[in-house]
């Protein structure tokens, strides 16, 4: 059942009627490659949120996550990120088969800020691109590479507003469902939360 509300937005013109103009700083420190300093914030983020659409717009949001800098810079206008072994679902793999267009939205632990990239994806198994991205003498099979079209710092509202990196602020382990509960939820088994969390438990601790 889909909710229903009386009033939608449904122009840019009631869009900006609402939430205004921009600054134009905001508009224009968008740049159209990766400069130095996008350069040193990708070297220091071990965690990237990788948004991509299938050709029908159905959107995914995929984490990625290794060692600080496991995000190379090829060139001023080139990414690569390393598929390291995951779930086999592949859908940003699958959606950028339809369609190429790619979001990226770096993080630094501790750090306000956060970096958003944007542009075309294409699946690459180029040995030699791969090779130099092993870790523990582990190659991934593939990567992902992006062809940088905008890139710019994304103001720290958000993250102050959460308090993400507010230890103090943390919640308690046991008061977010586990995955067993969640995926015994979901797929709609008998199996017990416990039998499947001891199951992703040991599947997790293989990371390369």
């Amino acid at each position: 059942m889909v909710q229903q509300f009386q009033q939608v937005i449904g122009s840019a013109a009631e869009l900006r009627a609402v939430v205004g103009t921009p600054h134009a700083m905001a508009v224009d420190k968008a740049i159209t490659e990766i400069d130095e300093h996008c350069r040193a914030f990708i070297a220091q983020s071990p965690f990237v949120l990788l948004g991509t659409s299938d050709a029908s717009g159905r959107c995914d949001v995929s984490p990625k996550g290794d060692a600080p800098g496991f995000v190379r810079v090829l060139d001023a206008h080139t990414l690569a990120i390393p598929d390291r072994p995951g779930n086999r679902r592949a859908d940003s793999f699958s959606n950028i088969l339809a369609n190429p267009h790619a979001g990226l939205l770096f993080m630094v632990p501790g750090t306000d800020e956060t970096l958003r990239v944007e542009g075309e994806a294409r699946i690459v198994a180029d040995p030699e691109l791969l090779e130099s991205m092993a870790v523990n003498g582990h190659a991934p099979k593939l990567a992902l590479v992006i062809d940088v079209k905008s890139a710019f710092l994304h103001c720290a509202k958000c993250i102050r507003r959460s308090e993400l990196w507010e230890t103090e602020t943390w919640v308690s382990r046991d008061e977010v469902p586990s995955a067993g509960e969640m995926i015994r939820a979901a797929v709609g088994v008998e199996t017990p939360a416990e039998e499947i969390q001891a199951g992703y438990d040991t599947s997790v601790k293989k990371l390369y």
